[in-house]
């Protein structure tokens, strides 16, 4: 028997059982794809990142990212929470007068850099990851089946006079505006609409947002479902969050000169307040960067016995 260590740790929160928990394998040596597949599976959580060396030598870590049904090629909340662990467990490398370190993590996308802000007791606090610059896809003229999907009224949608687009930082989205807090809030995700109406149109991760929010400095409220790839919901969602930025910068709902940063809450109706921070760069028309960020709490460790 083999034990395999992991570390769980709630990301994009700054108190236990908020934000999205995520499981750790610091040691992926030896770990074949098939069994990282099949251990996300078994724990079950939005995601599970493994730690692996860096195929090139310039960067630190390559990290695997594996939700219960498939690999993914970037994710934002494994991002920042491999990176607290890997802080916590003194993985990164810190010099004593440092208050900030960047690292760079190799995943499916390309070279990830991450920046770390040091607390004054030693520990990570602030975590920010450079997302890959936007695409904008599709847009879905299909407001009614949409709609239908939500189980939310159409009008909700349309009145927004904002498009539903696909966008990607890495990883697609399909952007779905609406009106009023209370239909986000109301929203019953129809996998069976999914399914019938549109799994052949848009990607399998659909992203709600209002502009209305609950909590005091938040720009919007946010839900994702992504059905497809095993999570009915997810409580908070940094892949998703940097293009989100690059939408409502993209349409004019925040007006961008040079730079402008949000917050985007999320997984409230989930009982996992999440608050993920967002900056999007601008120069002219052109987005320049998008950058994705958030606090970590650590939640505990364990290990898995896995037979040779």
């Amino acid at each position: 028997m083999r034990k395999l260590r992991y570390h769980l740790v709630d990301v994009f929160t700054d108190r236990q059982f908020g934000g999205n928990p995520l499981a750790v394998f610091t040691n992926g040596r030896g770990v074949s794809t098939e069994m990282m597949q099949t251990i996300a599976k078994e724990l079950n959580l939005s995601e599970t990142t493994f730690v692996l060396p860096p195929e090139d030598a310039a960067n630190d870590y390559r990290v695997r990212i594996f939700t219960p049904g498939q690999e993914l090629p970037m994710a934002g909340h494994p991002t920042v929470g491999t990176t607290f662990v890997l802080a916590r467990e003194h993985l990164i490398e810190r010099g004593s007068d440092d208050t900030t370190t960047e690292i760079k993590l190799e995943e499916g996308v390309g070279t990830i850099p991450v920046r770390i802000e040091w607390r004054a007791g030693g520990a990570a606090g602030f975590i920010e990851m450079r997302q890959p610059l936007p695409t904008f896809g599709l847009c879905v003229e299909n407001s009614a089946a949409v709609a239908e999907m939500l189980s939310i009224e159409e009008s909700e949608i349309v009145e927004t006079n904002l498009p539903l687009e696909v966008v990607s930082c890495g990883v697609p989205f399909l952007y779905v505006p609406v009106k009023s807090l209370r239909a986000v809030q109301s929203i019953k995700f129809r996998v069976d609409v999914w399914e019938s109406k549109l799994k052949d149109v848009v990607p399998p991760e659909v992203f709600v947002f209002t502009r209305e929010v609950e909590f005091d400095g938040s720009t919007v409220h946010s839900r994702m479902f992504a059905p497809g790839l095993g999570i009915y919901e997810d409580p908070a969602t940094g892949g998703a969050s940097g293009p989100l930025g690059c939408y409502l910068v993209q349409h004019g709902v925040l007006p961008c000169d040079g730079e402008v940063e949000l917050t985007s809450e999320q997984g409230i109706e989930m009982g996992r307040p999440s608050f993920i921070k967002i900056k999007i760069a601008r120069n002219g028309e052109e987005i320049t960067d998008v950058r994705v960020g958030g606090e970590c709490r650590f939640m505990g460790e364990g290990y898995l016995e896995i037979e040779d």
